[in-house]
Parts: C-alpha cells; sequence; structure tokens
C-alpha cells in the first residue's frame, strides 16, 4: 500500500540547498548481465545531474554494494529496477518506484525523474508503485508460485535422497509389510530424517508463496495453512492434498493477508497489526476454511473414487491400468495418488498383485521422465531445475514420486499432463504383461529386491512411461516459452532475454568484499589514456607495450590474443555465432565444436542475448568446452540480434564455461564486464582500436579500481 507524499527535502539546517541523494536496487531472474547494465545506466545518470547515488546489486554472485540504514534513512528515494523480488520492508516511509530492470537501462533519466514524486512505501505493504511506462515483469502469481517452489527444492532433495539411501542400503522385502527397514537400526533413524525433509516440504511450499504476495505476516498461516493441507486427519481423509492443496493454501494466504492489511484501525492497534493480529485472524480464517469448507469435499473424493475402482477390478486390465497410471501421476502424494496406491495395496492380502503391479510401474515415471526431460533439452531449464532433475532420477529408481514435484509445482499446466500420460502408458503396459507386486511400494527398487513378477516387462513399461513422459514435458514446455516469447512487449524485455549461466532464484553469496556499483571512471586503469580527448587514440599507444601481458591477464586470462579479431566477417546473428565459436576453438579449450555451437544457438531461441547499445554476448555452459573461455570480435556493419534498444551488435563477446565450471569467477568477469560496456567511452575505444593487441589493451580496464 502506498500513499502520496509531498516533494522530497532539498535543504539543509544552514538555508543552503544539499544535493539530491537516491539509491537504487538492480535484480534480473539470473542476476548476471541485466542488472549490472541498469546499475551502471542509473549511475550514469545520476552522476550527469549532479545526483548522489548509490546503488546495490543482487547478482548470482550475491548482493553488492548493500544498502544500509544509514544509506536509507538520508535518501530522498529509491528506485527498484528488478524482474524477482526484492525486500522492500526496509525502504518504509520512503519514495519507491519500482520497475522492470529493463527500464533501468532503457529510461534511467527518467526514473530519475519519476522517483523523486513517487508515493512512500508504508510499514507492511508488499508492493511498491510502478512506473507508468515500465517494463513488463512477470506476473505476482508466477513470482509467488516459482518462490514456493525454489524454497521447496532443498527439502525434496534431501527428504528424498535420505529415503532412497536408507531403502536401498537398508531396507529388505517383507511380504507382511512391504519394504521394511528394521526399527532399531542406523537407516531407520536416516529414513525418519528424510521422512521429515519431506514432511515439512509442503509447508514449506505454502508459506513460501504466501510470503512473496503478503510479505511476513503471511508466512505463518501460509505454512499452518499448509500443514493442514498435507494432514488429511484433519479432515477425515486418507490422505492429504499434497503439494496442489499447498498451492492453494499458499495463494490463499497471500491475498488474504493483503486484504486484512487494507482494513482501517486504529493508530495504537497499527503496530501489532504484522505481528499478532494479521497472523493470528488469517491462520484462524484459513485453517478453518480448509478444514470445514475444501477438506471435506476432499475427503468425500477420496472415498468415492475407491468404490469406483472397486467396481472396475474385473474389466480390461488395459483400461484399469491406464487409469490408476493417471491418477498415481496426478499429484504425486495427494488424495488422488493415494486413491490409487491404497486401492492396489489392499488388494495385495487379498491376493491379486496385478492391481499393485500396475501402480508400481507407474509410480517412478513422474521423476524418471522429469529427470529425463533436463537431459535431452538442457536448453530449456535453468542450471538448479537440472541439478533437481539428476535428484529426480535418483528418486525415482526408489519408487519417490515425489521427486516430480518441484517442477509439476513450476509449470503444473505442462508437467502434469506429461506425467499422467506417461502414468497412463506405464500401468497400461504392466497390466497388458500382468506384472504383479508383492509389496505396497513401487519402482526399480522392488524389482531389484526381488518383490515383482514379470520384472522385464516391468522394465519395459517403466521405460516407456519415462520416455513418454520426458518427450511430452519438453514438447509442452518448448511450445509454451515459444508462445510467451512470442507475445508482443511493450517498453520491456521478455524474461528470457537475461543470459542464463546460473539457476533461477537462488543467489550465490559472494565471499568477498563486494565492488561498488558506480562505475570506474572511463580510462582509468593500469595503461594511462594519452592527452587529448581520451578518445580511442590512447589505445594503441598504450597496448603495445606488452602485448603479453595484456594476452595473460586479461579477464582472468579468459580473453587472449588467440580468440580475438577486430572484424566480425558474418552478416546474420547464426553465423556470427559460428564465426565466434571457431574463434574460440583457437584458444584450444573446445572440445566439441558442433555441440558449442548447438548450445548456443539453444540459448538464443530462449530469447536473445543483445544486450542494447550495439552489444551481444552469447553464451553457453557446456562440456564442449574444457575451461572457461571469452572471445571478441568487432563487425562494422553490426549483425541483428534482436536486441531491446533495435540496435545492431557491433560488438560481440562469446563466453563459454565448462558445465562443472568451479566456483563464480566467470559470473564475477561477466559482471565487470557488463558494468563497463556502459562507459560509452570504453565502447568508443573498443570500436577504434586497431588490432588485436590494441582491443586486449582497451580490455584490460575491465576491473581495474
Amino acid at each position: 500500500m502506498t500513499s502520496p507524499a509531498g516533494p522530497p527535502p532539498t535543504g539543509g539546517g544552514d538555508g543552503e540547498r544539499r544535493r539530491v541523494k537516491l539509491l537504487a536496487v538492480t535484480a534480473c531472474p539470473t542476476g548476471i548481465a541485466h542488472t549490472y547494465m541498469a546499475a551502471e545506466k542509473l549511475a550514469q545518470a545520476a552522476e550527469s545531474r549532479g545526483i548522489d547515488m548509490k546503488v546495490e546489486t543482487q547478482g548470482s554472485i550475491g548482493a553488492e554494494n548493500v544498502l544500509d540504514d544509514n544509506d536509507v534513512s538520508s535518501a530522498d528515494g529509491i528506485i527498484v529496477a528488478a524482474d524477482k523480488d526484492v525486500d522492500l520492508s526496509r525502504f518504509a516511509g520512503k519514495r519507491v518506484l519500482k520497475v522492470g530492470v529493463a527500464e533501468g537501462i532503457r529510461h534511467p533519466e527518467r526514473l530519475i525523474e519519476q522517483v523523486r514524486s513517487a508515493p512512500v512505501h508504508e510499514p507492511g505493504s508488499a508492493a511498491a508503485a510502478s512506473s507508468a511506462g515500465g517494463g513488463r515483469e512477470r506476473s505476482v502469481a508466477y513470482k509467488a508460485l516459482m518462490n514456493g517452489v525454489s524454497y521447496m527444492i532443498p527439502f525434496v532433495v534431501v527428504g528424498g535422497l535420505l529415503i532412497a539411501m536408507s531403502l536401498s542400503l537398508g531396507g529388505h522385502t517383507d511380504p507382511s509389510g512391504g519394504l521394511v527397514i528394521p526399527k532399531d537400526s542406523f537407516w531407520m533413524d536416516v529414513n525418519n530424517i528424510g521422512v521429515i525433509g519431506f514432511t515439512l516440504m509442503v509447508p514449506i511450499l505454502s508459506g513460501y508463496i504466501a510470503y512473496a504476495i503478503g510479505d511476513r505476516p503471511a508466512l505463518v498461516p501460509g505454512m499452518i495453512g499448509g500443514w493442514i493441507a498435507n494432514t488429511g486427519s484433519l479432515y477425515d481423509s486418507k490422505a492429504g492434498a499434497g503439494f496442489i492443496g499447498a498451492i492453494v493454501t499458499g495463494f490463499l494466504a497471500g491475498y488474504l493477508v493483503l486484504w486484512i492489511k487494507k482494513v482501517k484501525v486504529p493508530k495504537f492497534v497499527q503496530p501489532i497489526m504484522p505481528i499478532i493480529v494479521i497472523p493470528i485472524v488469517a491462520t484462524t480464517v484459513l485453517g478453518m476454511f480448509f478444514i470445514y469448507v475444501i477438506g471435506k469435499p476432499t475427503s468425500w473424493v477420496f472415498e468415492h473414487l475407491t468404490s469406483w475402482l472397486s467396481g472396475m477390478t474385473g474389466t480390461s486390465a488395459i483400461l484399469l491400468g491406464a487409469i490408476l497410471g493417471l491418477m498415481i501421476a496426478f499429484d504425486m502424494g495427494g488424495p488422488v495418488n493415494k486413491t490409487a496406491f491404497l486401492f492396489g495395496a489392499g488388494l495385495i492380502a487379498t491376493g491379486n498383485q496385478a492391481v499393485m503391479g500396475m501402480c508400481a510401474a507407474a509410480i517412478p515415471v513422474m521423476p524418471l521422465g522429469q529427470g529425463l526431460a533436463t537431459l535431452i533439452r538442457k536448453g530449456l531449464y535453468t542450471e538448479q531445475e537440472r541439478e533437481t532433475g539428476l535428484a529426480a532420477l535418483f528418486m525415482g529408481c526408489f519408487g519417490i514420486s515425489e521427486g516430480a514435484i518441484p517442477f509439476a509445482a513450476a509449470r503444473p499446466a505442462q508437467v502434469i499432463p506429461a506425467n499422467m500420460l506417461g502414468g497412463a502408458v506405464a500401468g497400461a503396459v504392466a497390466g497388458i504383461a500382468g506384472v504383479k507386486d508383492a509389496v505396497p511400494h513401487g519402482g526399480p527398487i522392488v524389482a531389484v529386491l526381488g518383490a515383482v513378477g514379470g520384472v522385464p516387462m516391468f522394465f519395459v513399461a517403466v521405460a516407456i512411461g519415462m520416455a513418454v513422459t520426458a518427450l511430452t514435458t519438453v514438447t509442452l514446455v518448448d511450445v509454451s516459452e515459444r508462445k510467451r516469447r512470442g507475445a508482443p512487449v511493450v517498453g520491456a524485455t521478455v524474461a528470457g532475454a537475461e543470459p542464463a549461466l546460473v539457476s533461477v532464484g537462488v543467489g550465490v553469496s559472494s565471499g568477498s568484499g563486494a565492488p561498488a556499483a558506480v562505475p570506474p571512471q572511463a580510462g582509468r586503469g593500469s595503461t594511462p589514456p594519452a592527452s587529448g580527448s581520451g578518445g580511442a587514440g590512447s589505445v594503441p599507444e598504450a597496448a603495445p607495450a606488452d602485448p603479453g601481458d595484456a594476452g595473460t591477464d586479461v579477464l582472468s586470462g579468459y580473453l587472449t590474443e588467440q580468440t580475438v579479431r577486430v572484424r566480425l566477417d558474418a552478416q546474420e546473428k547464426e553465423a556470427a555465432i559460428r564465426e565466434m565459436v571457431g574463434l574460440l576453438a583457437r584458444s584450444g579449450k573446445v572440445a566439441d565444436v558442433d555441440e558449442l555451437v548447438r548450445t548456443a544457438l539453444r540459448r538464443e531461441e530462449q530469447g536473445t542475448t543483445g544486450l542494447g547499445e550495439e552489444i551481444a554476448i552469447p553464451h553457453a555452459k557446456t562440456d564442449a568446452v574444457t575451461a572457461p573461455v571469452v572471445g571478441f570480435a568487432r563487425s562494422d556493419e553490426g549483425v541483428e540480434w534482436g536486441s531491446m534498444d533495435g540496435t545492431k551488435a557491433r560488438l560481440v563477446f562469446m563466453i563459454a564455461v565448462p558445465e562443472a565450471a568451479a566456483g563464480d569467477e566467470h559470473l564475477r568477469i561477466l559482471a565487470l564486464l557488463s558494468r563497463k560496456l556502459m562507459d560509452a567511452g570504453f565502447r568508443e575505444r573498443l570500436l577504434a582500436a586497431p588490432d588485436e593487441a590494441a582491443v586486449l589493451g582497451v580490455m584490460r580496464e575491465v576491473g581495474q579500481p
């Protein structure tokens, strides 16, 4: 909630007019180039107007130049140019203008003018004013959902892997009790710890969805609501509502808190609203609503699905297997999944093991299929998603279907149908083949431990279902991304346009001191510029002095004279990328030229790496290179790269790093490079440098204090 305020203070106690002081925060989903480019543009625009400005960057190498309480207390306004959630609570009582990160790059001057008349951000506010012409941001609902998923993933991975480890190393089959771990054993303790992780993942998902919408007062009702949703016994159900219930309670809690915040209360009550009144009221209302309004229908569905399945036991095995597979895959631990699972488990005691065989084949399909999808189309996934995919593959081997929940929660419209199709195919194949399972568990682990009858066909069913899920998922995700990128965007860059070398939503803390966001002055570096205008003429004088040194320490040695070309011959983007890959190959660090080209082109499909200001930074993270390497080439006529400002790329940098690149050195280099490229003088010197040695001389300015 915001309210209007008068002009910012501009007079000091001595009657003299003081300089206006502004603050800014820049951030983008992946925290690489756009974060730092926006910071530089804002700092430059402020300096040109005689305005003091400090910019905090929230990039992939951690928050840098962090705004402290003293900065905020003396500020006349704060610009938040971000495409991800930024904590605004520290700016209470200050003018706050929130826009997309692209606006910080394209219109920094306009933002500086607008922030001085922006509304004041009040305590407990969930959002700040946005510029009328601001860049498009992801919807609140999308960002809230991804916030919950990002916090949930570690709980899924830790809980699932600990359970899988305990089952594989400490479990054995027991006809009377399924897959059993001795109660007093070490592995039972490991299993219990894993179960705690799984128990917490649902309330964590709900709580952090609510937090992203309603801020801190929504965290408690969100988490308690998620716990209620996952605890079926509270509303007379044999199974909780699972992650789908958690998504529902998360959004309900968040928007309920926002509504309560709008209620006018006496001033003496306002201080206790966010810590006592709002959490208690929201938690109570949400809890009762779920138990009495949502929970009862959930229980009814559970009971009637069980009765319906009981009436189908004499029908076609193909049809029954397909239906059970659909149900198993739908909500992965929710009431529909549990109905099918308990139905199959209950029939084991009657001697009918075929129904559990259908369920057992479908159970691992979701995590195995989603994990496989991240391997066959890496470009569609972030690094964090690919890592989660590897964990999902491992969990799938042990019949832990919850390994697919992070994917289903993040992209329900694409992942859930793909899961259901794969599950249905696996269940149907198992039904046709007469696969049997003697224990109430699923996945390859039960076959390895000897509980499955018809082992070869069991694995065939799982493999086919996994392949169907993976191929359907990548197809649906690809179509969805293409539609999103093809939609007209006014005044903003697409979310995919940011270079994506690291995961979305999870920053990497920096262990070193953070450099200031204010750009280094043009021309500062180890080589002083020649007298005169400080233009390109200074570079050739300095660079040839010791080209060997320039080739060894530029961008930490990633850029060398071998990987620099002063003339790019290509006239269009794909040809330019191929030419840049050939340039990188001269370093001896490219093991597979064709794969590097394919990876870079896949990255371009997600969103252009043309950053404006006649700059493009195509890049790839792939094992096609054996070590980080950077190349640079200059195009006289420019290459059409789809840049946000419509300019053709004349300065083209290409960055390639291995999948397992250690540390965040390449991210630090990219951050420094992005900042420096916002210096018009630096770009002019690059354009005017006559040869490769001169280019390296200019590039040595990057990162200089």
